[in-house]
């Protein structure tokens, strides 16, 4: 799995509050989630977003509530993987279930600006800031969860495995 793309980046603590303000939890639908992504945080957030942009963050991203609300609304709002120093455990596994690539990789943020053109090379945990020339090593995902990652999701993942 590769991804690159224009860098976002905000500080620590980020919860799953300003990911999708409680105000909207009244739908699942993804598109609608996606409108609303981090606009307590950056009212302009979804309009400066392209698809594939990357989201970096530092200590523990998603932390709060355990909505699966707030990594759905990432995904749909179209970031491409999420970098941080650390995640919430309980987001950390939302945004696996769902299908949202996230690393773990606190060099690679002090590393990045916002701005910044990152890719990431997820099969061999490979993050090169394209804007410094700088490279980062995470710890790559482990098969079972590119399976996961890949196929959009663990419902998906399982459906095809019980088929």
């Amino acid at each position: 799995m590769n991804f690159q793309g224009t860098v976002h980046k905000y500080g620590r603590d980020v919860d799953t509050d300003v990911i999708i303000p409680a105000r909207y939890l009244n739908t699942s639908d993804p598109a609608e989630l996606a409108k609303h992504c981090l606009e307590d945080l950056d009212a302009d957030f979804v309009k400066k977003l392209k698809a594939g942009d990357i989201l970096v963050a530092d200590e523990n991203f998603g932390c709060g509530s355990s909505r699966e609300h707030a990594p759905l609304a990432i995904k749909a709002a179209g970031v491409s993987v999420v970098i941080a120093k650390s995640f919430a455990r309980i987001f950390y596994r939302n945004a696996i279930n769902i299908g949202l690539p996230i690393m773990e990789a606190p060099e690679a943020v002090d590393g990045i600006a916002d701005g910044d053109t990152v890719s990431v090379d997820a099969d061999t945990g490979q993050i090169t800031n394209q804007t410094t020339g700088q490279a980062f090593t995470a710890q790559p995902f482990p098969e079972f969860i590119k399976e996961i990652i890949e196929e959009g999701g663990l419902i998906n993942r399982t459906r095809r495995l019980v088929g």
